[in-house]
């Protein structure tokens, strides 16, 4: 059964769902932009009858969790150090991550730079903070950015995330996005405060400098899967490639007709795969 709560972490408040077994391994699921943990909501249960203790946070910024003034709050090494403080509030020393858009920038962050709190990692649709730096030079990369640009602007982009969400959120599934989903999803939009604080986050990705919060150092030592749609029209699909030269203990699983919303896309494929990976203990 799917139950709500609050925690109060790293001077934050954060609204999570749990499900599953209260002395099962914990699996900490990470949303991206413009979701919510509504992301994970064909992912929740097929984890906790596997076992696990699942947690999906509304991350700082989102929903019904609190959304702090400022671009500064939103840099990477701040939403890092939530999730954490968010494992360790709820008693863990060690969690399983997995992170999607957003969600996986800040556990590829939180991996490399807290890589105790980290006992497995999987990744979806989201570049490793060296890589991108390799392929952001690129033309094609540019184009494909073109929003982290537009939503430098004031105000403007708060305007246009019903319209931009309502764009972005298709996935190559015809199912991917019911009506209902799309209405929660503007339902969650449309809390205080909420627009700012989730296009906050790209403000402060460009304030450091377009680079993940400028976080330089890049090995990964957790066992890591990554799962790749390879339809993303914001993400090319070579951002994938190459990775073991940061992360010795690797997986890549591409998915030729996903897109960008993977999970959404081929849930029951991503959560064969995320059950599988999970299970298993770290060597």
């Amino acid at each position: 059964m799917l139950t709500h709560h609050q925690a109060v972490v790293n001077g934050v408040r954060l609204h999570y769902v749990a499900a599953g077994p209260e002395d099962g391994p914990p699996v900490i699921l990470l949303h991206g932009f413009p979701e919510f943990w509504r992301a994970w909501e064909r992912q929740i249960e097929p984890l906790a009858r596997a076992g696990f203790r699942v947690i999906a946070p509304d991350l700082r910024g989102y929903n019904l969790s609190e959304k702090p003034t400022g671009i500064d709050a939103y840099r990477v090494g701040v939403l890092q150090e939530d999730v954490a403080a968010l494992i360790r509030a709820l008693g863990y020393e060690r969690a399983r991550v997995v992170g999607h858009d957003w969600g996986g920038i800040i556990a590829w962050a939180l991996a490399i730079r807290q890589p105790e709190v980290v006992e497995r990692l999987v990744i979806l649709n989201a570049p490793h903070p060296a890589r991108i730096r390799q392929v952001a030079r690129k033309p094609a990369q540019w184009r494909r950015s073109w929003y982290i640009f537009f939503f430098q602007l004031p105000w403007l982009p708060e305007r246009f995330l019903h319209r931009f969400g309502q764009w972005a959120l298709h996935g190559t599934n015809p199912r991917a996005y019911t009506d209902e989903d799309r209405r929660l999803y503007r339902e969650a939009w449309d809390q205080p405060g909420a627009a700012t604080g989730m296009i906050n986050y790209y403000r402060a990705l460009r304030r450091s400098g377009g680079g993940q919060g400028g976080l330089r150092e890049a090995t990964v030592r957790a066992p890591t899967l990554v799962l790749w749609g390879q339809r993303d029209v914001a993400l090319l699909p070579e951002l994938a490639d190459g990775l073991d030269r940061w992360v010795p203990d690797l997986r890549v699983v591409r998915f030729p007709w996903a897109s960008h919303w993977i999970m959404r896309d081929e849930p029951v494929r991503v959560n064969n795969l995320l059950i599988d990976f999970l299970s298993n203990s770290p060597a």
